[in-house]
């Protein structure tokens, strides 16, 4: 007898791979604790935005504190941000956009004019640049539109009970007076880009695990019982600021971001780690899942990846009607990443 004697099936490459069809593997994941009867809100990079809509479709207590107005289209919603996510911050795609998210919903991150961008005749908000297809008119209107986005964003901190973050990125763009994180480098959607005042970081093992603990630490004392789900993004980046070949740069990134909640998910009861990133895009699944651009996800592909979640999280049998829930929207996903195309083409 040793250990090995004990393992089961799912511990074995040739039982659970070789043996088996890619979409007959069925053990890629068991749940930590139930999210039925808890209330849900979600962010971080495109892929999340899969996630919130089928945990929304589907009948779970999915919130959203900043919905559409009723005179908006529907086709139209998604182009000015609404049921992206829980709310309209747009993707977050680093652990540090995250951080600083709740602390500016706190107060805890002072607002400088760096942090509003100019784009042709007007404004856009550096932290949320691209949530309108068009800029404010003026700073008071964009300052404004933040203080109610960051309010809200508080009361759904406040309201939730499990939390689902998809890391996203390594690569940040961030301010240097301050450390401000932006979701694009400046100058791609809006504001210009200037070396005396924006620097490059590829955020490290170290910097991203503290970054989701100070995350952890703070949304913990606003409910001491919240419980948090981690995934990672299997799109690859769209470009590298780094000097690495694109891919190479990829696979950098989602190995530093699936170590560190590998890591947070050992080290807490009330984490838990989903395998979004391995259902899509390990060896066995072929690439099948990947349209023909070899990065971005088919429908197929999503749904393929919410049958594993929902094998242990079951749909919830009736709703809360007290909760806001989101109502179910199409599939289309809104990538401020996507920006960073135009503007290949160099050696």
């Amino acid at each position: 007898m040793h250990p090995y004697s004990v393992q089961p099936k799912k511990a074995f490459w040739r039982r659970v791979v070789e043996d088996a069809h890619p979409l007959a593997i069925d053990s890629w994941y068991e749940k930590k604790f139930s999210i039925s009867d808890q209330t849900i809100a979600a962010a971080g990079s495109c892929f999340a935005q899969h996630i919130g809509h089928a945990l929304r479709s589907s009948g779970f207590r999915f919130l959203d504190v900043e919905p559409a107005p009723n005179f908006l289209p529907a086709d139209a919603r998604l182009e000015f941000g609404y049921g992206m996510y829980s709310a309209r911050y747009g993707n977050v795609y680093t652990s540090r956009q995250l951080v600083q998210l709740v602390r500016r919903a706190l107060g805890d991150f002072e607002h400088r004019d760096a942090h509003i961008w100019t784009k042709g005749d007007g404004f856009v908000d550096a932290f949320r640049p691209t949530i309108e297809p068009a800029p404010f008119r003026t700073v008071d209107e964009l300052v404004t539109l933040r203080d109610s986005h960051l309010t809200a964003v508080l009361e759904l901190f406040q309201a939730t009970d499990v939390f689902i973050f998809t890391l996203g990125l390594t690569e940040a763009w961030l301010l240097k007076e301050d450390g401000a994180a932006f979701p694009v480098c400046p100058g791609t959607a809006g504001g210009t880009f200037d070396p005396e005042l924006h620097v490059f970081r590829n955020l490290d093992y170290r910097e991203i695990f503290d970054d989701m603990e100070q995350f952890f630490g703070i949304m913990r004392a606003i409910n001491p019982a919240m419980k948090f789900i981690l995934t990672v993004s299997p799109v690859p980046l769209m470009a590298t600021a780094t000097q690495h070949n694109v891919v190479v740069a990829s696979s950098y990134s989602k190995a530093v971001l699936r170590a560190v909640a590998g890591d947070l998910a050992a080290r807490h009861d009330w984490v838990d780690y989903f395998p979004s990133f391995e259902i899509i895009s390990s060896i066995p699944m072929r690439s099948q899942f990947y349209n023909p651009d070899l990065r971005t996800i088919v429908a197929d592909g999503v749904s393929h990846v919410m049958k594993s979640f929902f094998s242990q999280h079951e749909k919830p049998v009736q709703q809360d009607s007290e909760v806001s829930v989101l109502e179910p929207d199409s599939d289309d996903v809104k990538c401020d990443e996507e920006l960073l195309d135009a503007f290949g083409g160099g050696n």
